[in-house]
């Protein structure tokens, strides 16, 4: 069983390893735009339940109304982001994430007696 605490890796001098510093620039282009972009659409939201409240009631089709449809594309948008980020992870992030995983491994294995 291995001791959690003393693992062996250097996780500071990691932090400084280009490798690792890409991979969390690429997570960073896209979750801050991502965060961005959703944030100001659930303001506008907000803000327009607030003080359009005409523009809000206004009917689409038959009682429903331009706020039901904003707060149903909330949700939306909430399950469309969920499965954008996943997908890019998969892709994006897991495969050098495994590689760092798997080298630190290797050299933590390698350093035991």
């Amino acid at each position: 069983m291995t001791d959690p605490v003393n693992t062996g890796v250097d996780f500071l001098a990691e932090e400084e390893n280009p490798e690792f510093k890409a991979l969390k620039r690429k997570r960073f282009s896209v979750v801050i735009p991502l965060s961005i972009a959703f944030l100001v659409w659930y303001f506008l939201y907000v803000i327009l339940s607030t003080y359009a409240h005409d523009f809000m009631s206004t009917k689409v089709v038959g009682e429903i109304n331009v706020g039901l449809v904003f707060g149903l594309l909330q949700f939306v948008t909430t399950f469309a982001i969920t499965m954008f980020y996943v997908s890019f992870a998969n892709k994006k992030l897991d495969p050098p994430a495994e590689a760092i995983r798997e080298r630190l491994q290797a050299e933590t294995e390698g350093t035991r007696p």
